[in-house]
């Protein structure tokens, strides 16, 4: 029943993204237009509201529609926090089919701004390119980037974020990764044995001469794309040419290649795959 999960995203509150709006960071999205402290806030928005859609729960879509919906939800979240908070945070917001907003909140790392707003990706070790950029992440700390062992299967649940969570946190617990560990673990399809996403980020590969992710179709589908998420930070890196969509066979990933993670909370990270097993 749809009543018993939520859907939400999770975002970083930082003061620094203060210094964001009216910089030489060209079309950031909310952060441009807006002096928030909020990271990318319209882009979660937007993907919680498209899930809300799909499943048809009308008093969350009338919640989070149009710009007065952006508003409310930026609202809540700043007032629930306080004005009080000068550390960056993570930020889990969820809303209920009844439309209930609720957060959580937990404490994160500070970020550099140029891994929280890459307009290039570096390549790996010793390849060159013609893309350059002053706003290039930087590639600490570098995270171990395992492959699940055990397929899993494509679902809703896999294509939209909500709290049924039970693939993410089996292969986790698989990987054996703590809440604090610098490792990420890549989920694969049953089905193909491609890489649909990682447990709480975005991958991105390098394939024939520039950074791929898996494929996400724009809705809900059992045959078309990777059968991950359309997350926050790989909106942003697709819209600025940084990656493009790709199938990513899990056998295609050799052991010591350089990849990049994303995730809507700790912008882009450096990782290294190791087929080891934990």
């Amino acid at each position: 029943m749809a009543e018993d999960f939520e859907l939400f995203s999770s975002l970083r509150y930082d003061k620094a993204l203060l210094q964001v709006a009216g910089s030489d960071l060209t079309h950031a999205g909310w952060n441009w237009a807006n002096r928030s402290p909020l990271y990318m806030l319209d882009f979660h928005r937007d993907r919680i509201l498209r899930a809300a859609t799909h499943w048809g729960w009308d008093a969350a879509i009338d919640i989070l529609s149009g710009e007065a919906g952006l508003k409310r939800l930026e609202e809540f979240i700043l007032s629930s926090l306080g004005e009080n908070i000068s550390s960056p945070m993570r930020v889990r917001v969820s809303i209920t089919k009844l439309g209930q907003l609720k957060i959580v909140t937990g404490p994160v790392s500070q970020t550099p701004l140029e891994n929280l707003f890459p307009e290039v990706l570096p390549p790996p070790e010793g390849i060159k390119t013609d893309k350059t950029s002053t706003n290039m992440p930087v590639k600490s700390p570098e995270y171990m980037v395992m492959v699940d062992q055990m397929g899993s299967a494509r679902s809703e649940y896999t294509h939209f974020k909500t709290s049924k969570r039970a693939v993410y946190d089996g292969a986790r617990q698989r990987a054996q990764i703590g809440l604090l560990d610098l490792k990420e673990v890549l989920i694969v399809s049953e089905t193909t044995g491609d890489i649909m996403e990682g447990s709480v980020t975005t991958p991105y590969f390098w394939r024939d001469g520039r950074w791929v992710t898996p494929a996400v179709s724009k809705e809900y589908s059992a045959e078309k794309g990777s059968g991950g998420q359309d997350g926050t930070s790989r909106r942003w890196a697709l819209k600025r040419g940084m990656a493009v969509e790709a199938t990513i066979p899990a056998s295609s990933l050799v052991e010591g290649e350089e990849c990049w993670l994303s995730n809507g909370v700790r912008g882009f990270i450096f990782g290294r795959v190791t087929l080891r097993s934990p």
